[in-house]
């Protein structure tokens, strides 16, 4: 039976670290590790001497454990573990480190210990480097190791590997086994998966209503924009086209605009066929949001039928749910358009400070 000994080496290490911090060491005095009095010994056969003081003050288990043994020189059998993982758990317990060779051969070896004897620094440990070692092969594995071990952490991280490589998994002979032999962790695994899945979908979901709000916001800004001070090829009565203007800063959405108020304006249908027409149906859709958006009381907005829909949804009932719908949508709109107030003035700032670096190079470039 081979024998070591942890308990010399802890001492020398304070002695050292007490010598570089400056203290002065008389030649009288002389420090003695204490005795030792636990032996713990592996599977193999191996016998790893150390003190029951440093083991009970890292492991309140452990003191429990030893406070069952009364003879004076204790006894602890470790089982299912190898040696070397057992003297890198001992080590740990002493100096509170880990050699990355060590965590990286016998992390799951030392967390099924670290959760044993209640350690949490070691377990956090574990389960950071398990986690960078998550490969196809052995997710199921270490996801049934962490849900037996109350890893949280390392299982979260083991079912998102395993639900972005499932096609993959189900190969596996981990993922038969679990299949034959724990119905569970399967349950929970596809249980993550549909969650996933439908998490995903919702987001995509307001992800796209967001995007709609968004250009509804800014269709409503280039109504109001040609309106007021008109484009290209539309704009209000009392102000003259100009022919060296230029395209606005939303000229894609605007240009649609145009196009819908000119249709507006000149379509046949919606007089002969009582309003049937589509397009036109649109355009009378953003021209009453823009009137439950308009904030003006002054009755200054040159938009036209602003004034109107505002009175008529004021003096005209209207059914309970088209209103709440319609109120979702207004609600919807305007903090669309609260955030692009708040975008469009970072990006057109950065845009300045990006176009004035260019210029400044330009001329030293010049210059040199």
């Amino acid at each position: 039976m081979e024998v070591r000994a942890l308990g010399m080496s802890l001492s020398e290490s304070k002695f050292s670290a007490a010598s570089k911090s400056g203290f002065r060491r008389s030649r009288s005095l002389s420090f003695e590790a204490p005795p030792h009095d636990l032996r713990i010994v592996t599977p193999d056969g191996l016998c790893v001497r150390a003190h029951s003081s440093v083991m009970s003050s890292a492991s309140t288990v452990f003191e429990k454990i030893l406070d069952r043994i009364p003879i004076a020189e204790k006894i602890v059998p470790f089982h299912g573990v190898p040696s070397d993982a057992v003297v890198a758990f001992i080590r740990f317990c002493y100096t509170s480190k880990c050699e990355d060779e060590e965590m990286e051969k016998y992390a799951l070896h030392l967390l099924t210990l670290a959760h044993a004897f209640a350690i949490p620094d070691l377990k956090k440990r574990c389960d950071k480097s398990l986690a960078s070692q998550l490969t196809i092969d052995n997710a199921i594995d270490f996801a049934h190791i962490a849900r037996l071990c109350d890893a949280s952490d390392l299982y979260i991280r083991s079912l998102i590997f395993i639900s972005d490589q499932f096609k993959s998994v189900q190969s596996t002979d981990g993922w038969k086994f679990v299949q034959r032999h724990d119905p569970y962790l399967e349950l929970e695994i596809l249980q993550f998966l549909e969650q996933r899945e439908s998490r995903d979908k919702r987001w995509r979901k307001n992800r796209e209503s967001q995007r709609l709000f968004a250009q509804l916001s800014e269709a409503m800004a280039c109504l109001e924009h040609i309106c007021t001070e008109g484009c290209i090829g539309v704009g209000p009565c009392d102000v003259g086209p100009t022919v060296n203007r230029g395209p606005c800063e939303m000229f894609d959405t605007c240009r649609g605009v145009q196009l819908s108020i000119r249709h507006f304006a000149t379509c046949k249908d919606r007089v002969l066929h009582h309003g049937e027409c589509f397009r036109c149906k649109r355009m009378w859709q953003l021209l009453r949001l823009h009137s439950s958006v308009c904030d003006r009381t002054d009755h200054s907005c040159r938009v036209p039928l602003c004034r109107e829909f505002k009175l008529r949804m004021q003096m005209m009932g209207r059914k309970a749910g088209e209103d709440a719908r319609w109120k979702v949508l207004v609600r919807k709109v305007r903090s669309a358009k609260a955030m692009s107030s708040f975008v469009l003035p970072h990006l057109e700032g950065r845009a300045k400070g990006i176009s004035i670096s260019i210029r400044k190079s330009e001329t030293k470039s010049g210059l040199n």
